[in-house]
């Protein structure tokens, strides 16, 4: 499961999904858009007087893509994952460049189908959980083929 075998996916249209999945986007080329960084940080309590100026610019690239030739975005679809904070329709940026470990969120293929799941690695054997107790987990053999096409980076989810 490391990134020899996640080399071995290609991004293919024939490619399907289990339903967790229902698109998945290729990194634009990367353009720079710095917007205003304010470093003090914002209060989920009480108030806090606001600051006047930005310490720095942060462009969004730079926070979410660590390697754009690695890169893809893949919309989510169910909910499976609600209980890692993953909802429908949120976008997850995925590096392929990453090697998987035990607790990171993953897509896999099983089957020639795409999924999000949590990879739980125990000894040599593992299963690929839901983040939600309505969703069987599913263990990794080589009856189901069984490889992880990419590492889940970050989560975008508007309100």
């Amino acid at each position: 499961m490391g990134k020899k075998e996640m080399g071995k996916i290609k991004v293919d249209k024939t490619l399907k999904t289990d339903g967790t999945i229902s698109k998945v986007y290729q990194v634009g080329q990367k353009s720079r858009i710095p917007l205003p960084l304010f470093t003090g940080g914002v209060s989920a309590g009480f108030p806090s007087p606001a600051e006047d100026y930005a310490e720095r610019k942060l462009d969004l690239n730079e926070l979410l893509i660590s390697n754009q030739a690695a890169t893809f975005f893949v919309r989510v679809d169910g909910d499976s994952m609600i209980g890692a904070g993953i909802r429908h329709d949120d976008i997850l940026v995925v590096d392929r460049a990453r090697e998987a470990k035990s607790g990171d969120i993953v897509i896999a293929v099983l089957e020639d189908e795409l999924t999000v799941k949590r990879l739980i690695l125990e000894g040599d054997h593992g299963r690929l959980v839901a983040e939600n107790p309505d969703y069987p987990s599913i263990e990794i053999s080589n009856d189901n083929g069984c490889q992880i096409w990419g590492v889940v980076s970050s989560v975008v989810h508007q309100f």
